[in-house]
């Protein structure tokens, strides 16, 4: 039998579990018991739009896995500049991975650009689930494997695409994300300017 977890703190409506579950399947298979305690560990959080799940210099004491809206992830570099590591949508999972395993402080922001929704498990209970689920050891391993990919993927477009690439291939395999971040924001992802972004989808506009 399964052991008994009460989170005094869970309230997870039925819709979002669903998602969260749906997400799981993706990559492990759980029975309907395993599954039930997994998801009894997640919080639920509301953050409003502009608003911050994570700031730099605070320990990230969590994973999150998004139920709605638009999150950004991003570093400020030592001239002011913002670096966009990546965005998170709806099924999609947001942390500092680093500050979450090594309890140092981030360096990280993660904004919300949208009043956004969040399932957020933190350290002990995802250790709680390694100990008793042996399954989610399996599901972390997995996510992490395929998150390790696309950096790899990302570095080498950086180095051998040029922006106008970059861009179209932004747009390509994030559709849902062009449409909802502003050209400022997909700028900082490319690392190219907004200006130069304007100019790249007037040059795409031109040859439709």
């Amino acid at each position: 039998m399964l052991p008994v977890y009460v989170n005094d703190n869970f309230d997870t409506p039925h819709n979002m579990t669903a998602l969260l579950k749906q997400n799981i399947n993706s990559h492990i298979a759980l029975t309907d018991a395993e599954m039930e305690a997994f998801c009894n560990l997640f919080q639920h959080k509301i953050i409003k739009k502009k608003s911050f799940l994570l700031r730099e210099g605070e320990v990230c004491k969590f994973e999150g896995f998004v139920t709605k809206g638009t999150f950004r992830v991003y570093h400020i570099d030592k001239s002011g500049r913002e670096q966009i590591l990546y965005f998170a949508i709806e099924n999609w999972w947001v942390t500092d991975i680093d500050s979450f395993t090594t309890e140092r402080p981030s360096q990280l922001f993660i904004e919300a650009l949208e009043d956004s929704e969040v399932l957020l498990i933190s350290k002990k209970d995802k250790e709680f689930a390694y100990t008793n689920l042996p399954k989610i050891e399996k599901l972390f391993r997995v996510m992490t494997q395929k998150t390790h990919v696309a950096l790899q993927r990302r570095m080498i477009d950086n180095l051998s695409k040029t922006a106008d690439q970059r861009y179209l291939d932004f747009i390509e395999k994030y559709p849902q994300l062009n449409q909802r971040l502003s050209n400022l924001q997909i700028a900082a992802y490319l690392g190219i300017s907004h200006e130069f972004l304007s100019k790249i989808r007037n040059k795409i506009a031109t040859k439709k």
